[in-house]
């Protein structure tokens, strides 16, 4: 199976009817997706991404290695409670952390930050649109949302068999948009039951996954999907997450729009359903939820 992909700039044009398909398409059947044409600065990927491994180079690495959890890992201590990671976060709003992370990259994350909530607030409006949700909607159901980057690097690591990068999850937030490394594989999401990888960036492409809180207001029409980090035997993967996340204080429930009807009569609908069996069943529930008022 091929991850999806999508190219933002086909979202103009004679492509577009195409590309939203596959976009709900991505976001419904496997909750997350590549992102190509999407308008973020190269040259500024490419300085974040040599600023966050020159500070691990320099004030991280060697006391990761340093720590008891890799001077002891084996096969006598199997570590299951804590993840094989060195990273920090930065909280670009509401309220910035700046002064809190290195100062290396204080200057750069920001500027960084900035391009990629443009991209989030892209995505979330074609996103609502594809529920059939007015433009805005995602963005004012986040109500002043949240942004955060986590800057991190899992390791080489001599006996990654018996550790985990990072546990199995799914992100809490909203929408998440990932700049990762070149070369170091590591990442898997879980596909129809199986752990499926996630290859190292090619093209400067961003990968994108949904949250929890998109389920939410979708009505579990898109998907949050459980995902993973295994660590790797010959080098350190690099991982620049930016987490477009509601507000604190947003309250979260699923689009009016899209929840089932409160209360029908079953013959009531299957009278319906004969007229309509071979059409779409989203289409179906929303009529119905008209008709059953």
């Amino acid at each position: 199976m091929e991850i999806p992909v999508i190219k933002m700039d086909e979202l103009h044009g004679e492509k577009r009817s195409e590309t939203l398909q596959l976009l709900h398409d991505a976001c419904a059947q496997w909750g997350f997706f590549w992102l190509e044409n999407h308008g973020i600065n190269e040259d500024l990927m490419y300085k974040i991404k040599g600023l966050v491994n020159k500070h691990y180079e320099q004030s991280m690495e060697k006391n990761f290695y340093n720590s008891e959890t890799a001077k002891n890992l084996g096969p006598d201590n199997v570590v299951s409670n804590v993840d094989w990671e060195c990273s920090f976060m930065y909280r670009h709003q509401p309220e910035s952390n700046i002064h809190d992370i290195p100062e290396l990259v204080r200057t750069t994350l920001p500027e960084y930050a900035e391009e990629v909530i443009k991209l989030a607030e892209r995505l979330a409006e074609v996103m609502s649109e594809n529920l059939g949700l007015d433009k805005d909607y995602l963005k004012k159901a986040f109500s002043n949302p949240s942004v955060g980057i986590k800057a991190a690097k899992y390791p080489r690591c001599s006996h990654p068999e018996f550790v985990m990068g990072l546990r199995g999850h799914t992100d809490a937030g909203g929408i998440i948009l990932l700049l990762q490394d070149d070369l170091v594989p590591g990442l898997e999401f879980l596909k129809d039951g199986r752990w499926m990888p996630i290859p190292p960036t090619q093209g400067n492409r961003i990968f994108v996954n949904l949250g929890d809180q998109v389920e939410v207001i979708s009505n579990g029409i898109y998907k949050s999907i459980c995902h993973q980090v295994v660590p790797n035997k010959n080098g350190s993967r690099l991982s620049i997450a930016t987490f477009y996340n509601p507000g604190p204080d947003a309250i979260v429930f699923p689009a009016q729009k899209l929840t089932y009807p409160s209360q029908y009569r079953f013959k009531d609908y299957l009278e319906f359903y004969s007229t309509t069996k071979f059409t779409d069943k989203v289409s179906r529930f929303q009529t119905t939820k008209m008709i059953f008022k």
